[in-house]
């Protein structure tokens, strides 16, 4: 007579059961991030939508109630700022010292960053030290002996004064020494081989490596000195020379009970910048991150 071992039923038949309830809490936990992650993008870009939308509606759906959140697409308000303001004159300003800005960056930047990271000399950590000491400083304690500073110079509402303080920043620093730290010794050897000094290698070999970490430092220092108030707004008094958040500020006064002016000054001003970021948005995080830096170490 044969017996007959009945199947062991309790593990194999809660194994599903257990799979699908894990998948379950997984998709469940993907569901709620995706959710808390779409409700902060929404809080944070509402009232830039919000401004698109004023600047495009028409003259009475400004005050409509209920209000209208669908743009209306007039463009009349920008016409208008762009025809009978100076508006496209502080742009120019703002591109040629924002332009000028980052190339002075760069260049300071990328010299420090290597001699931090690949020249030996003394008193290297206490210079290092000293720069990252810069960035606990508060820019508000500064401004009155800057101010004097530029007074004594004669530079004062100048195109100067807006660049020159603003040459060296100590974030490019840090981040260029990041990435030629990270550089292999080979690469100087053979370039010193061929001739090359040290500031031929920078140019030529270790600044090219580090496109990364170039377009980063380019791009904030770009959108920092786009985004210029306080300072130009003390140090400069003529229309001449201003960036366009100084004339944002007198836009405010002009275009006060005009909201869809005002909102498409504001539109104007922010469009390069956004545009600009879009476009450059990785290579900001392969810098920040320290990958792509076109070596493999």
């Amino acid at each position: 007579m044969k017996t007959r071992i009945p199947a062991a039923a309790g593990p194999t038949s809660s194994r599903p059961r257990r799979i699908g309830s894990a998948a379950l809490a997984a998709l469940t936990a993907r569901s709620l991030r995706w959710a808390l992650v779409v409700a902060i993008a929404t809080l944070f870009a509402f009232p830039l939508y919000w401004v698109l939308v004023t600047a495009f509606n028409s003259h009475g759906g400004v005050f409509s109630i209920p209000p209208d959140f669908v743009p209306a697409f007039h463009t009349g308000a920008f016409a208008y700022v762009l025809e009978h303001t100076n508006w496209l004159h502080y742009m120019l300003n703002t591109f040629f010292i924002a332009c000028s800005t980052v190339v002075l960056v760069i260049a300071t930047s990328a010299m420090a960053g290597y001699a931090l990271a690949e020249l030996r000399f003394r008193g290297s950590g206490f210079f290092f030290f000293l720069i990252l000491a810069v960035i606990m400083m508060p820019t508000q304690a500064l401004l009155i002996p800057q101010y004097a500073v530029a007074l004594h110079l004669h530079i004062l509402d100048t195109y100067t004064v807006q660049i020159i303080p603003f040459a060296a920043s100590t974030f490019g620093v840090i981040l260029f020494r990041q990435f030629f730290k990270g550089l292999p010794r080979a690469y100087w050897e053979a370039a010193r081989l061929e001739g090359a000094g040290h500031f031929r290698y920078i140019w030529k070999v270790a600044l090219p490596l580090a496109r990364p970490a170039v377009v980063t430092v380019a791009l904030l220092t770009f959108i920092t000195a786009w985004n210029q108030f306080q300072w130009p707004l003390i140090m400069t008094t003529s229309h001449s020379v201003q960036p366009i958040e100084v004339a944002l500020s007198h836009y405010m006064q002009t275009f006060e009970a005009n909201w869809r002016k005002l909102t498409s000054a504001v539109v104007l001003a922010l469009a390069p910048i956004v545009i600009l970021f879009l476009l450059l948005q990785r290579h900001i995080v392969a810098g920040v991150a320290g990958r792509d830096s076109g070596v493999n170490s």
